[in-house]
Protein backbone atom coordinates (compact mmCIF):
# COMPACT_ATOMS: atom_id res chain seq x y z
CA UNK A 1 0.00 0.00 0.00
CA UNK A 2 1.52 3.21 -0.99
CA UNK A 3 2.43 6.35 1.87
CA UNK A 4 -0.36 8.55 1.59
CA UNK A 5 1.83 12.08 1.20
CA UNK A 6 0.24 13.45 4.49
CA UNK A 7 -0.85 11.43 7.68
CA UNK A 8 -4.46 12.08 8.81
CA UNK A 9 -5.83 12.30 11.92
CA UNK A 10 -9.47 10.97 13.01
CA UNK A 11 -10.36 14.03 13.30
CA UNK A 12 -9.28 15.03 9.34
CA UNK A 13 -6.30 17.08 10.62
CA UNK A 14 -2.98 16.59 9.01
CA UNK A 15 -0.44 16.97 11.72
CA UNK A 16 2.66 18.38 11.16
CA UNK A 17 6.24 17.97 13.25
CA UNK A 18 9.20 20.53 12.34
CA UNK A 19 12.46 21.30 13.46
CA UNK A 20 12.30 17.30 15.19
CA UNK A 21 15.43 14.59 15.17
CA UNK A 22 13.21 11.72 15.79
CA UNK A 23 11.85 9.34 13.24
CA UNK A 24 8.24 9.82 12.94
CA UNK A 25 5.12 8.83 10.51
CA UNK A 26 5.70 12.27 8.09
CA UNK A 27 9.85 12.18 8.19
CA UNK A 28 9.30 9.25 5.06
CA UNK A 29 6.66 10.60 2.86
CA UNK A 30 8.77 11.92 0.32
CA UNK A 31 11.92 10.05 0.54
CA UNK A 32 15.17 11.64 -1.41
CA UNK A 33 14.87 8.94 -4.32
CA UNK A 34 11.71 9.15 -4.85
CA UNK A 35 11.78 12.55 -5.93
CA UNK A 36 13.15 14.26 -9.22
CA UNK A 37 16.34 16.14 -8.76
CA UNK A 38 15.35 18.95 -10.98
CA UNK A 39 11.64 20.23 -11.21
CA UNK A 40 10.29 21.49 -14.39
CA UNK A 41 10.22 25.54 -15.49
CA UNK A 42 6.39 25.73 -14.58
CA UNK A 43 7.76 24.84 -11.03
CA UNK A 44 10.06 27.89 -10.42
CA UNK A 45 7.70 29.26 -7.51
CA UNK A 46 8.67 25.66 -5.36
CA UNK A 47 12.39 26.36 -6.34
CA UNK A 48 12.07 29.59 -5.29
CA UNK A 49 10.43 29.24 -2.00
CA UNK A 50 12.95 26.59 -1.50
CA UNK A 51 16.00 28.69 -1.78
CA UNK A 52 14.08 30.54 0.87
CA UNK A 53 13.73 28.15 3.13
CA UNK A 54 17.33 26.57 2.82
CA UNK A 55 18.91 29.90 4.76
CA UNK A 56 16.48 28.20 7.70
CA UNK A 57 18.48 26.41 10.45
CA UNK A 58 16.72 23.03 10.83
CA UNK A 59 13.11 22.61 10.11
CA UNK A 60 13.72 19.50 7.65
CA UNK A 61 10.19 18.49 8.28
CA UNK A 62 8.74 21.97 7.29
CA UNK A 63 10.37 21.62 4.09
CA UNK A 64 9.28 18.43 3.25
CA UNK A 65 5.73 19.49 4.04
CA UNK A 66 5.73 22.75 2.32
CA UNK A 67 6.53 20.94 -1.05
CA UNK A 68 3.86 18.30 0.07
CA UNK A 69 1.30 21.12 0.44
CA UNK A 70 2.39 22.65 -3.18
CA UNK A 71 1.86 18.55 -4.85
CA UNK A 72 -1.29 18.84 -3.28
CA UNK A 73 -2.51 22.05 -4.33
CA UNK A 74 -1.17 21.77 -7.98
CA UNK A 75 -2.71 18.18 -8.40
CA UNK A 76 -5.79 19.16 -7.62
CA UNK A 77 -5.29 22.10 -9.92
CA UNK A 78 -4.81 19.50 -12.91
CA UNK A 79 -7.59 17.42 -11.40
CA UNK A 80 -10.15 20.16 -11.62
CA UNK A 81 -8.94 21.16 -15.03
CA UNK A 82 -9.84 17.30 -15.97
CA UNK A 83 -13.16 16.93 -14.49
CA UNK A 84 -12.28 14.90 -11.45
CA UNK A 85 -13.21 15.88 -8.21
CA UNK A 86 -11.25 18.52 -6.82
CA UNK A 87 -12.80 20.53 -4.10
CA UNK A 88 -11.44 23.91 -3.05
CA UNK A 89 -9.08 22.76 -0.28
CA UNK A 90 -9.71 25.11 3.13
CA UNK A 91 -5.92 26.44 4.25
CA UNK A 92 -6.45 27.19 7.51
CA UNK A 93 -3.75 26.27 10.12
CA UNK A 94 -2.44 26.03 13.49
CA UNK A 95 1.43 26.33 14.90
CA UNK A 96 1.88 25.05 17.81
CA UNK A 97 5.09 25.22 19.40
CA UNK A 98 7.17 27.59 22.08
CA UNK A 99 7.96 31.43 21.18
CA UNK A 100 10.95 31.82 19.04
CA UNK A 101 11.12 28.04 16.82
CA UNK A 102 10.52 29.85 13.97
CA UNK A 103 6.15 30.35 13.35
CA UNK A 104 5.79 34.09 12.19
CA UNK A 105 8.73 33.38 9.78
CA UNK A 106 6.87 30.19 8.33
CA UNK A 107 3.80 32.10 8.02
CA UNK A 108 5.54 34.56 5.98
CA UNK A 109 6.97 32.39 3.60
CA UNK A 110 3.80 30.42 2.94
CA UNK A 111 2.08 33.53 2.30
CA UNK A 112 4.63 34.33 -0.69
CA UNK A 113 3.89 31.00 -2.06
CA UNK A 114 0.56 30.78 -2.31
CA UNK A 115 0.65 34.10 -3.81
CA UNK A 116 3.21 32.53 -6.30
CA UNK A 117 0.70 29.89 -7.08
CA UNK A 118 -2.73 32.21 -6.63
CA UNK A 119 -4.25 30.42 -3.84
CA UNK A 120 -4.29 34.21 -2.73
CA UNK A 121 -4.82 37.13 -4.12
CA UNK A 122 -1.96 38.84 -1.74
CA UNK A 123 0.06 37.01 0.02
CA UNK A 124 0.59 39.29 2.59
CA UNK A 125 1.06 38.64 6.43
CA UNK A 126 -1.31 40.33 9.35
CA UNK A 127 0.15 39.87 12.74
CA UNK A 128 -2.31 40.30 15.57
CA UNK A 129 -2.91 39.30 19.57
CA UNK A 130 -5.68 39.36 21.40
CA UNK A 131 -5.55 43.00 22.20
CA UNK A 132 -6.11 43.81 18.42
CA UNK A 133 -9.30 41.36 18.20
CA UNK A 134 -11.06 41.43 21.92
CA UNK A 135 -12.81 45.01 22.11
CA UNK A 136 -14.01 46.93 25.71
CA UNK A 137 -17.43 46.59 25.03
CA UNK A 138 -20.93 44.23 23.30
CA UNK A 139 -20.22 44.35 19.66
CA UNK A 140 -16.70 46.21 20.05
CA UNK A 141 -15.25 42.49 19.59
CA UNK A 142 -16.86 41.51 16.72
CA UNK A 143 -16.23 44.79 14.61
CA UNK A 144 -12.83 44.75 15.57
CA UNK A 145 -12.51 41.39 14.29
CA UNK A 146 -14.08 41.78 11.03
CA UNK A 147 -11.95 45.06 10.56
CA UNK A 148 -8.93 42.59 10.96
CA UNK A 149 -10.30 39.60 8.46
CA UNK A 150 -11.34 42.74 5.89
CA UNK A 151 -7.23 43.81 6.22
CA UNK A 152 -5.80 39.94 5.41
CA UNK A 153 -8.10 39.33 2.85
CA UNK A 154 -6.01 38.14 0.14
CA UNK A 155 -3.56 37.18 2.55
CA UNK A 156 -2.96 35.68 6.09
CA UNK A 157 -4.24 36.62 9.49
CA UNK A 158 -2.00 35.30 12.10
CA UNK A 159 -2.79 35.31 15.63
CA UNK A 160 -0.32 34.55 18.34
CA UNK A 161 -0.88 33.37 21.67
CA UNK A 162 -4.57 32.19 20.47
CA UNK A 163 -5.32 30.33 23.74
CA UNK A 164 -5.99 33.83 25.13
CA UNK A 165 -8.95 34.74 23.56
CA UNK A 166 -10.31 31.96 25.61
CA UNK A 167 -8.86 32.65 29.08
CA UNK A 168 -11.70 34.95 30.69
CA UNK A 169 -14.26 32.45 30.19
CA UNK A 170 -17.75 32.83 29.06
CA UNK A 171 -18.46 36.60 29.67
CA UNK A 172 -15.12 37.19 28.30
CA UNK A 173 -15.09 39.08 25.02
CA UNK A 174 -12.69 36.93 23.50
CA UNK A 175 -15.36 34.63 23.12
CA UNK A 176 -17.12 36.63 20.76
CA UNK A 177 -13.75 36.97 19.30
CA UNK A 178 -13.71 33.22 18.45
CA UNK A 179 -17.35 32.81 17.10
CA UNK A 180 -16.79 36.32 14.76
CA UNK A 181 -13.62 34.58 13.49
CA UNK A 182 -15.39 30.72 13.09
CA UNK A 183 -18.01 32.40 11.00
CA UNK A 184 -15.86 34.00 8.60
CA UNK A 185 -13.39 31.56 7.92
CA UNK A 186 -16.71 29.28 6.58
CA UNK A 187 -17.90 32.36 4.93
CA UNK A 188 -14.82 33.41 3.25
CA UNK A 189 -12.46 30.50 3.54
CA UNK A 190 -11.23 30.74 0.41
CA UNK A 191 -10.27 34.62 0.77
CA UNK A 192 -7.90 34.43 3.31
CA UNK A 193 -5.83 31.99 5.46
CA UNK A 194 -6.08 32.28 9.24
CA UNK A 195 -3.47 30.73 11.20
CA UNK A 196 -3.30 30.83 15.35
CA UNK A 197 -0.20 30.08 16.60
CA UNK A 198 0.73 29.50 20.80
CA UNK A 199 2.10 26.45 23.18
CA UNK A 200 0.46 23.09 22.16
CA UNK A 201 -0.88 22.16 25.60
CA UNK A 202 -2.69 25.95 25.53
CA UNK A 203 -4.13 25.59 22.02
CA UNK A 204 -4.84 21.93 22.41
CA UNK A 205 -7.45 23.30 25.39
CA UNK A 206 -8.34 26.49 23.26
CA UNK A 207 -9.82 24.43 20.56
CA UNK A 208 -12.44 22.81 22.91
CA UNK A 209 -13.64 25.81 23.64
CA UNK A 210 -16.00 25.98 20.08
CA UNK A 211 -17.20 23.28 18.86
CA UNK A 212 -16.40 24.41 15.26
CA UNK A 213 -13.09 25.12 15.31
CA UNK A 214 -10.41 22.10 15.19
CA UNK A 215 -12.87 20.59 12.39
CA UNK A 216 -11.69 24.13 10.43
CA UNK A 217 -7.78 23.55 10.80
CA UNK A 218 -6.70 20.77 8.63
CA UNK A 219 -3.16 21.65 8.47
CA UNK A 220 -0.94 21.70 11.99
CA UNK A 221 2.30 22.13 12.48
CA UNK A 222 4.24 21.37 15.20
CA UNK A 223 7.39 23.85 16.02
CA UNK A 224 9.82 21.88 18.97
CA UNK A 225 12.43 23.66 20.80
CA UNK A 226 16.20 23.77 18.86
CA UNK A 227 18.67 22.18 19.88
CA UNK A 228 21.69 23.98 21.43
CA UNK A 229 23.57 23.11 18.08
CA UNK A 230 21.04 24.76 15.99
CA UNK A 231 20.86 27.76 18.44
CA UNK A 232 24.64 27.87 17.80
CA UNK A 233 24.00 27.87 13.85
CA UNK A 234 21.37 30.17 14.34
CA UNK A 235 23.54 32.98 16.28
CA UNK A 236 26.34 32.73 13.98
CA UNK A 237 24.13 33.27 10.91
CA UNK A 238 23.24 36.19 12.94
CA UNK A 239 26.69 37.37 13.64
CA UNK A 240 27.63 36.68 10.21
CA UNK A 241 25.05 38.97 8.42
CA UNK A 242 26.21 41.72 10.69
CA UNK A 243 30.22 40.64 9.92
CA UNK A 244 30.96 39.59 13.62
CA UNK A 245 32.48 36.12 15.01
CA UNK A 246 32.67 34.80 18.22
CA UNK A 247 36.39 34.36 19.94
CA UNK A 248 36.50 30.24 20.57
CA UNK A 249 36.40 31.39 24.35
CA UNK A 250 33.06 33.15 23.74
CA UNK A 251 31.79 30.24 21.77
CA UNK A 252 32.06 28.12 24.47
CA UNK A 253 30.21 30.42 27.03
CA UNK A 254 27.51 30.83 24.82
CA UNK A 255 27.21 26.96 24.40
CA UNK A 256 27.22 26.73 28.10
CA UNK A 257 24.99 28.99 28.94
CA UNK A 258 22.33 27.65 26.01
CA UNK A 259 22.69 24.07 27.77
CA UNK A 260 22.15 25.53 31.40
CA UNK A 261 19.01 27.88 30.17
CA UNK A 262 17.19 25.28 28.24
CA UNK A 263 17.36 23.27 31.34
CA UNK A 264 16.56 25.34 33.77
CA UNK A 265 14.40 27.99 32.18
CA UNK A 266 10.80 27.78 31.45
CA UNK A 267 9.61 27.68 27.67
CA UNK A 268 8.43 31.53 27.94
CA UNK A 269 11.56 32.40 29.52
CA UNK A 270 13.47 30.90 26.74
CA UNK A 271 12.87 31.58 23.88
CA UNK A 272 14.78 29.48 21.23
CA UNK A 273 15.97 31.83 18.46
CA UNK A 274 14.54 34.80 19.76
CA UNK A 275 16.45 34.23 22.99
CA UNK A 276 19.95 34.16 21.00
CA UNK A 277 19.30 36.99 19.34
CA UNK A 278 18.78 39.15 22.23
CA UNK A 279 21.93 37.53 24.05
CA UNK A 280 24.01 38.59 20.45
CA UNK A 281 22.29 42.03 20.21
CA UNK A 282 23.07 42.97 23.93
CA UNK A 283 26.94 41.95 23.18
CA UNK A 284 27.15 43.55 20.43
CA UNK A 285 26.67 46.65 22.10
CA UNK A 286 28.76 45.90 25.03
CA UNK A 287 31.38 45.41 22.50
CA UNK A 288 31.74 48.79 21.21
CA UNK A 289 31.78 50.07 24.66
CA UNK A 290 34.92 47.85 25.43
CA UNK A 291 36.65 48.77 22.28
CA UNK A 292 35.60 52.51 22.76
CA UNK A 293 37.34 52.92 26.62
CA UNK A 294 40.28 51.09 24.93
CA UNK A 295 40.09 52.64 22.23
CA UNK A 296 41.35 49.86 19.94
CA UNK A 297 39.86 49.37 16.21
CA UNK A 298 41.82 47.21 14.09
CA UNK A 299 39.50 44.69 11.91
CA UNK A 300 39.79 42.01 14.18
CA UNK A 301 39.05 44.33 17.28
CA UNK A 302 35.73 45.35 15.71
CA UNK A 303 34.76 42.02 13.83
CA UNK A 304 35.61 39.75 17.30
CA UNK A 305 32.95 39.34 20.45
CA UNK A 306 34.41 38.00 22.97
CA UNK A 307 33.94 35.97 26.49
CA UNK A 308 33.85 39.29 28.17
CA UNK A 309 31.63 40.86 26.23
CA UNK A 310 28.86 38.80 26.33
CA UNK A 311 25.45 39.88 28.78
CA UNK A 312 23.50 37.02 29.83
CA UNK A 313 20.70 38.38 31.97
CA UNK A 314 17.06 37.94 32.49
CA UNK A 315 15.99 40.07 29.97
CA UNK A 316 17.43 38.20 27.20
CA UNK A 317 14.19 36.39 27.02
CA UNK A 318 11.97 39.47 26.49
Amino acid sequence: MEQQPMRMKNNGQISIVLNSQKRNSVRDTLKPDSLPQTLPQEHVALKEIEEELGALVGMEEMKKMVKEIYAWIYVNKKREAMGLKAGKQALHMMFKGNPGTGKTTVARIIGKLFLKMNVLSKGHLIEAERADLVGEYIGHTAQKTRDLIKKSLGGILFIDEAYSLGRGGEKDFGKEAIDTLVKHMEDKQHEFILILAGYSKEMDHFLTLNPGLQSRFPLVFHFPDYSVDQLMEIGKRMLDEKQYVLSSDAERKIRDHLHSAKNSLSPMAFSNGRYVRNILEKSIRSQAMRLLLENCYSRNDLITIRSNDLIFTKGNSE
